[in-house]
């Protein structure tokens, strides 16, 4: 499974992350860094959910940034 992390600036300034793999998950910050890193933590606390709760299985996973 492959995630990827694409960021933009929006017009107020702020960032904002997204891992488009997973409907929901994304995030703003202060700096592009922070936006991708709170994305990136959102991404796994979903993955460990549907884990937990038997909706995927375990797999290889790779995240790269965009």
């Amino acid at each position: 499974m492959h995630f990827t992390i694409e960021h933009e600036r929006e017009e107020d300034g702020r960032w904002l992350a997204e891992v488009p793999e997973l409907p929901g998950v994304l995030a703003y910050g202060a700096t592009a860094q922070e936006a991708m890193a709170k994305a990136q933590a959102l991404a796994f606390r979903v993955l460990a959910e549907r884990l937990e709760h038997n909706e995927t299985g375990p797999q290889s996973i790779s995240i790269a940034v965009a």
